[in-house]
């Protein structure tokens, strides 16, 4: 099997599209369940903290014998259901995109409408799959850069949807990246992939990407008395510069943020956006970074030619 995807680059293309579909499905479940997650666990925390601040003596304070237990919430339980009439969704009801347009946009039992947004999470998340495959072939790299692709969807849709990038995924992709570079060491970078890179440049660009950042935003802070962007920023763009290095740093943060003013202009003219209401940068941030992860090296190369450096 593995021969025949290595040698056939229109399988391996097929069925990483198939498989991007399915993982589609289940990004939309983490985009929506997430934030509320931790949502729950930070109010837990809350409670805890204050139920020891009241308490009279030492030690932790109990809840009552009789206290009603937590239901279990989390990306596995409960069983999707439609959030109208609570009815559970079956597994034809949740075939990727195909179940959406059997359906008409409508749920099955109460008739609904289901946003459109899980069929286009679904759908782009197998066609950036896809492009992943036919880009770098088969092979571990192409693994790397879908198991990226598919972080970049998880935290573009939670971040519009919240304006949060949660540690839980921005964490484990920038440890990723530094182990990557660790484990292919000094053979990073061979055959032209922008990624992995060698360890020296997946740590400079991790602390660089970070200090970036924060810098604008204590800068813009400093200057305004507000503040300009999140934490969560700081650490997607460490996470690149784990995977890509830091030269690919500046065209991210370039391609970014030039993409974050024109779509910010164009949405406080049109009327859809409020002048001051913050706009989630993650979303430009991951696709600056996908663009980055794909053609980075040959922007690189294009640039140093203008200068006669290529």
């Amino acid at each position: 099997m593995l021969e025949l995807l290595s040698q056939t680059p229109a399988a391996w293309v097929a069925l990483a599209g198939v498989v991007g579909l399915l993982v589609g499905s289940f990004l939309n479940v983490v985009i929506h369940r997430l934030p509320i997650m931790l949502d729950r666990q930070w109010r837990e925390q809350c409670r805890e903290l204050h139920a020891q601040a009241q308490a009279p003596g030492p030690g932790h304070a109990q809840p009552p014998a009789d206290a009603p237990a937590a239901k279990t919430y989390n990306l596995v339980v409960p069983r999707s259901a439609c959030p109208s009439c609570h009815a559970p969704i079956t597994a034809w009801q949740n075939i990727p995109v195909l179940s959406w347009l059997w359906l008409r946009g409508k749920c099955a039992n109460c008739k609904a409408p289901i946003s459109l947004r899980y069929p286009v999470i679904e759908l782009l998340c197998g066609v950036l799959s896809a492009a992943v495959a036919w880009h770098f072939g088969f092979g571990w790299t192409a693994g790397a850069a879908l198991a990226i692709t598919w972080a970049l969807i998880a935290l573009t849709g939670i971040d519009l949807d919240t304006q949060l990038l949660p540690d839980a995924i921005t964490l484990p992709l920038l440890w990723a990246g530094l182990l990557a570079s660790l484990a292919v060491g000094s053979a990073a970078g061979a055959g032209g992939a922008s990624l992995p890179v060698s360890p020296a440049d997946a740590i400079t660009g991790a602390a660089a990407g970070y200090l970036c950042l924060w810098s604008v935003y204590h800068l813009f802070r400093l200057c305004t008395g507000k503040e300009g962007m999140g934490y969560g920023d700081f650490k997607l763009l460490a996470a690149l510069g784990a995977w890509m290095g830091w030269r690919m740093l500046l065209p991210i943060i370039l391609a970014s943020a030039l993409t974050g003013s024109v779509v910010g202009i164009a949405l406080i003219v049109s009327g859809r956006h409020k002048r001051g209401v913050p706009m989630p940068f993650g979303p430009f941030l991951a696709a600056a970074g996908w663009l980055a992860m794909m053609w980075g090296p040959q922007w690189v190369s294009a640039y140093l030619g203008l200068y006669g450096r290529g």
